[in-house]
């Protein structure tokens, strides 16, 4: 083993490598787990993710199947595993010892764990134009509500507020147009839809305060040890573009949020991203690149990103020439298009003069890996036939008594459990509504200009017959106050339309993707 921190990974035995390790040094340098479904690509991110936290290093990871929550215990010395696991230990010369690790839990929909918030201003118009699935023309419109939010010094918290913006948007489509260009009502009903349809999906809950501070992500424990964050992604998996914008969105945080460190002499976080293939599926090219972009520079803000995926080709190439520690489960190759993929995989590797890399990829069984580690000065390693370490934790998910017992000792606990609703565009545009209704009622309760008063005043009618020497003449008729006739509907657009041409267009402050998105 290297004298340098690092974590032990596997290896030893017979035709297998030399215990391979993960320089700690080179956490940061991202990673990649992949291989086919059953091939063990869960247990090395737990084994992984154990690793990065007895190390003292934060991790962040999505629960796909709910197979994670073992972290939090140990395992079990009279499983049914407890054997296989000792065989295997002796082979690679590990002293195994179980152990559980600081978990803290979160839920997107605030079931199995803490509850993840993220407001609709933080998201931004980009990605939340990704998660709708927008066209462009849409995603113009959507662009025109958060520039009038900004403007307007209206906060887009929830989804209510961005519904109640669309309306009033719609309501005064002749006004916006003129300073922002057409605002079509076909692309405003598209977006209430699919606003409408991320709410069926449970969308709701995840837009709102109290947002989510990424330093809570951060955390170690009394004894020094990172805290292991797990979002229960199981029942998320089944809106996979909620999920997938959901880690992006994270991702772009740290990497907007988190100061410069350069190359620190261990990760400050490392974010596991299970299922990635989901993040690039149909993903424009414009997003391919913002990725790419913070996978390139979110390296020296101390952040390791390991994307776990059944195929490399699920990653984009630019993207996979970023990953420098790799972990490589069995390929199967049963079609012509998996024999290629199974070429291509072999070819990013360093070579061994001791066997065939494509040969290894196919022929490694389940807990057998191809590994490259990341040498000393970032060289990459050569690859290596590798058996991989048994974890320290259990292999399973933990029951639902336990894990509620773990949320409820979490030193998070009661901070994001009650959703907060302050004052913010919704609140702000009724708040205009009726005053200009008010002001409208005023008006017309006015008398009405040109209006003949039947009353007869005895004082007017004397004067009127002075006037007219006694004759059956009349005097003009008094002049009363002027009638408004403008509609609520009417005042409210006046209104609006004076602000407009009187704004600074000062931004409100968005945060990550308002900046991370803008042209460069």
């Amino acid at each position: 083993m290297t004298q340098e921190p690092s974590i032990f990974v596997g290896g030893g035995g017979e035709g297998y490598a030399t215990p391979q390790s993960l320089l700690l040094g080179y956490g940061n340098r991202h990673g990649l787990i992949a291989g086919a479904t059953g091939t063990g690509k869960t247990v090395t991110l737990q084994i992984l993710a154990e690793g990065f936290s007895a190390a003292g290093v934060p991790v962040f990871l999505s629960d796909v199947k709910g197979d994670l929550s073992g972290l939090a215990v140990p395992g079990n010395p009279a499983g049914k595993l407890h054997e296989p696991f000792m065989k295997r230990a002796a082979t690679i010369g590990l002293d195994l010892s179980y152990r559980a690790f600081p978990v803290t839990f979160w839920d997107m929909f605030g079931v199995q764990g803490h509850p993840i918030r993220a407001t609709v201003a933080e998201m931004g118009p980009l990605l939340l134009s990704r998660l709708l699935e927008l066209t462009e023309p849409q995603e113009g419109v959507l662009n025109v509500a958060f520039r009038l939010a900004d403007e307007e010094q209206l906060p887009l918290l929830d989804l209510k507020d961005l519904q109640a913006l669309l309306v009033f948007i719609g309501e005064n489509a002749a006004a916006i147009s003129t300073r922002y260009g057409l605002v079509a009502a076909a692309s405003i009903g598209a977006i209430q839809r699919r606003l409408l349809v991320l709410e069926n999906q449970g969308g709701t809950g995840f837009f709102g305060e109290p947002a989510l501070d990424l330093a809570d992500l951060m955390l170690t424990d009394a004894e020094g040890l990172g805290r292991i964050n797990i979002l229960a992604a199981d029942k998320l998996m089944q809106s996979p573009r909620l999920y997938a914008t959901f880690l992006l969105w994270l991702l772009s945080e740290l990497f907007e949020t988190l100061p410069e460190v350069g190359d620190p002499e261990k990760p400050k976080l490392v974010f596991f991203f299970d299922e990635a293939h989901l993040l690039f599926a149909d993903a424009p090219k414009a997003l391919v690149q913002k990725v790419e972009q913070v996978a390139r520079l979110i390296r020296s803000k101390g952040v390791g990103v390991y994307f776990i995926t059944q195929n490399p080709a699920d990653v984009p190439e630019n993207i996979l020439g970023q990953l420098g520690n790799r972990v490589q489960h069995a390929l199967r190759a049963f079609t012509a298009k998996d024999q290629k993929d199974l070429r291509m995989a072999a070819q990013t590797y360093r070579d061994n003069p001791d066997f065939k890399t494509e040969d290894a990829i196919r022929d490694v069984g389940t807990g057998e890996a191809v590994t490259s580690f990341l040498e000393r000065k970032g060289i990459p390693g050569v690859v290596q036939r590798t058996l991989i370490r048994p974890p320290s934790s259990q292999i399973g998910p933990i029951d639902a008594g336990t894990r509620a017992q773990l949320v409820a000792m979490s030193p998070l606990r009661g901070k994001y459990d009650t959703p907060i609703d302050r004052d913010s565009a919704y609140e702000r545009l009724r708040a205009r509504e009726a005053k200009a209704a008010a002001e409208a009622a005023a008006a017309e309760a006015a008398p009405r200009e040109g209006a003949t008063d039947l009353r007869i005043d005895p004082d007017e009618f004397a004067r009127a017959r002075r006037y007219d020497g006694g004759s059956s003449r009349s005097a003009p008729a008094p002049k009363t106050a002027r009638r408004s006739s403008d509609t609520v509907g009417e005042a409210f657009a006046k209104s609006f339309a004076r602000q407009l041409g009187t704004k600074s267009g000062q931004a409100i402050v968005r945060g990550v993707l308002g900046s991370l998105f803008k042209k460069r």
